[in-house]
């Protein structure tokens, strides 16, 4: 069983919300007596439970902005929660959408040799979306039914399938991963490389020291309408040169979460520094949402970063930021969203929080200013005129 102490250095990644005073720390190590009934009043004594975290970001042009995590995990395959409760921690974290993508080839927790049964179904690679669909209805949660495909070596890696229609005829494919694949593709699938930059050579990573590549399998899988995106971000990493791919064959980018554990483990709770897609929608549906993915408008937030193709980002930030130059010969920028933004001008930065604003002297000599954590390529920011 892990002490507080573990429990609070776990906390800490990436800035995660709940916090505690040394002091209190300090007292939950002593060892006390406890009575062994307790009388708890119920006026004031139960902490309520956080509302659902509030994302703000205007509509881009015709589209709504849609948030969403499409590489998530259950105890149906190796993760550590139900389906439902992946639902509800979505739900409180703002998005809109998300795509359960249990493994198909590593089920470690059920089925066969696995450590348990949940259910009936445990055999149904689709359960896990049907065990979560009931809640998303209730939540008002656009619920993904996906898969990931998981070949421990790489090419070809990992991929999630997502908008799948049954998961069961790509698992009886499950020797021939070009069958996977193409069975998935012609189900309609939005076809995702997962963690391209991921170390770990015996399940489907690369070798200690191996730089990343782009192999000859892996152009062969996008040409044969194999491959639609590519994750830049995974859990906690980022993968720069994703960006240049993406851009130079015509994908779509991502950040996802990969969640294994509880969202409070991994993260805390409503972190804002969390993985998530921007999707530049036409409504609120899980078609539209489709629809958006081919079309390649999605943009990638983590840890106050953003990626994306240019068409995409230079509405987006149009959408956020209002700029207006003052009397005094300054511009000032004002931020309607939730996402930060850092401003780099004439030689200096200028943090333009969340809903905050900022302002600059104006150098004649300078028409444009960038956006450093709004990437169109690898090391490449977005720049604006002013």
């Amino acid at each position: 069983m892990p002490t507080r102490r573990d429990f609070l250095k776990s906390t800490l990644l990436f800035g995660a919300t709940l916090g505690f005073s040394p002091a209190f720390a300090q007292e939950q190590e002593k060892t006390v007596a406890l009575p062994t009934e307790f009388h708890v009043p119920m006026a004031g004594r139960i902490r309520q439970p956080l509302p659902p975290r509030k994302i703000v970001i205007p509509d881009v042009g015709g589209f709504q902005v849609l948030k969403g995590d499409f590489h998530i995990h259950t105890l149906f395959s190796d993760g550590s929660v139900m389906p439902g409760d992946r639902v509800n921690e979505a739900a409180d974290n703002g998005l809109d959408v998300i795509a359960i993508t249990d493994h198909i080839e590593y089920r470690p927790n059920i089925g066969g040799q696995g450590k348990f049964k949940l259910a009936e179904q445990n055999d149904d690679l689709n359960y896990s979306y049907q065990l979560a669909k009931p809640e998303a209805d209730k939540r008002n949660l656009l619920l993904v039914r996906g898969t990931e495909i998981t070949k421990s070596v790489i090419p070809p890696g990992h991929f999630n399938a997502l908008f799948v229609q049954d998961v069961m005829p790509i698992a009886a494919a499950v020797d021939d991963w070009r069958k996977m694949l193409q069975v998935a593709a012609d189900q309609g699938a939005f076809l995702l490389w997962n963690h391209p930059g991921w170390v770990a050579p015996k399940s489907g990573g690369l070798a200690e020291g191996q730089a990343m590549f782009f192999s000859p399998e892996h152009e062969e899988a996008r040409q044969k309408g194999w491959m639609h995106g590519i994750e830049v971000f995974n859990g906690t990493e980022h993968y720069p040169i994703v960006s240049d791919w993406c851009n130079e064959k015509d994908l779509a980018i991502f950040a996802n979460s990969d969640i294994h554990p509880s969202e409070a483990n991994r993260y805390g709770l409503q972190n804002p520094l969390r993985p998530m897609n921007l999707i530049l929608a036409k409504e609120r549906t899980i078609e539209s949402v489709k629809e958006a993915f081919f079309a390649r408008r999605v943009i990638a937030w983590a840890v106050d970063n953003i990626w994306g193709h240019k068409e995409n980002l230079e509405p987006l930030f149009d959408a956020c930021v209002g700029i207006e130059t003052t009397v005094s010969g300054k511009a000032k920028l004002s931020n309607r969203s939730d996402i930060p933004c850092t401003i780099a001008y004439a030689d200096k930065t200028y943090e333009l929080a969340a809903k905050g604003t900022t302002e600059f002297a104006l150098d004649p000599n300078q028409k444009t200013f960038t956006v450093a954590n709004w990437f169109v390529a690898t090391s490449m920011p977005l720049e604006k005129q002013i």
